[in-house]
């Protein structure tokens, strides 16, 4: 049995230090989009996946994955990267 040693955040602090995200679509290829590649490059893109149980989680910087969100945040997220963010507010998100 594999036990997982992901740490864990809540959404609500990470927009206290990080400033409150707004939701960016990619309207094209992840590659081809210049803004998004520096978004990933200063560590402000957060990919929020659906889990089985229905709940949603974050984790910093972007993951190709069916049915993910992607959040970009004003400053940095570099403290937060390896640790799941939980908690999810959509409220706190500026649109």
């Amino acid at each position: 049995m594999r036990v997982l040693r992901t740490t864990t955040v809540r959404f609500t602090e990470v927009v206290a230090r990080a400033g409150a995200p707004s939701v960016y679509t990619l309207w094209q290829k992840p590659k081809a989009d210049s803004k998004f590649q520096t978004l990933i490059k200063k560590h402000r893109v957060i990919t929020i996946l659906p889990n089985e149980s229905g709940t949603d989680f974050g984790q910093v910087g972007f993951r190709e994955k069916k049915g993910a969100r992607y959040l970009a945040f004003p400053r940095s997220l570099k403290a937060f990267v390896d640790q799941r963010i939980i908690g999810i507010k959509w409220e706190l998100i500026r649109e």
